[in-house]
């Protein structure tokens, strides 16, 4: 296995801090992105406000510079729960851009080096939401979006090595699915009533998928969607 350095938005939580302890126990090096701080990272952490695009540009561009970026993944993103009348431009623009514009700021960064190393892998972190919920317009589009984009981004990208996909989770024990459904609540309960496997799904759980993208191994995988959600997907979809 040859070692790598990869990009993760959203790092210090959640998903994508479950993809770089994954990652870094694979032996790759990290670069993550986030907010806060954490001295326990397993890699380098750099705090950055992902909203604001320029000081973006400003961090990806000094670490695109110190390191060979071989791939990234684009995790960090925002919900706001709206029912359609009450949808604010504001918040629409907000989680538009922190989903979508962070990840073409991120993987422009990285794209220069993959290029030249005629390797590289893209996952772009969506939901299941994106088949439909309630009271996620700005979200499901957002996600939606990446989707699209990873698609083309495959076409563009495959006769050079690099490889882009997708990984859609459905409900997982994370901070922001805790913040709307916590333990032992009503809503906590509605959720995983739908899904399959009648349990939420874990963050390593998704960790596993997105890294086997990341991989060696999946050099002949490019834009497809992969549904990590304990099979809510096959009937009903998340609400």
């Amino acid at each position: 296995m040859k070692q790598r350095t990869f990009l993760v938005t959203g790092a210090s939580s959640g998903i994508g801090r479950a993809v770089c302890d994954r990652l870094n126990r694979d032996g790759h090096t990290v670069i993550g992105l986030a907010r806060h701080k954490d001295p326990t990272f397993p890699g380098e952490l750099v705090s950055v406000d992902l909203t604001n695009a320029d000081v973006t540009a400003s961090v990806l561009a000094d670490i695109a510079c110190r390191h060979r970026l071989s791939g990234v993944v684009n995790n960090v993103g925002i919900v706001e729960t709206q029912p359609l009348e009450d949808v604010s431009l504001d918040k629409l623009r907000l989680v538009l851009d922190l989903n979508i514009r962070t990840a073409v700021q991120a993987t422009q960064a990285a794209l220069p080096r993959m290029r030249k190393e005629q390797w590289g892998r893209i996952v772009n972190i969506a939901s299941l939401v994106v088949l439909g919920g309630l009271e996620r317009t700005s979200y499901a589009a957002a996600k939606a979006a990446l989707i699209g984009m990873t698609r083309d981004w495959a076409l563009e990208l495959a006769a050079e090595g690099i490889t882009a996909n997708v990984v859609a989770p459905g409900s997982t024990d994370t901070k922001m699915f805790r913040s709307f459904a916590p333990p032992g609540s009503s809503e906590e309960a509605a959720y995983t009533n739908i899904i399959p496997v009648k349990r939420l799904g874990e963050p390593r759980e998704l960790a596993a998928a997105i890294c086997f993208f990341m991989s060696e191994d999946a050099g002949f995988i490019t834009g497809q969607t992969l549904h990590v959600d304990g099979g809510e997907s096959i009937g009903k979809a998340s609400f």
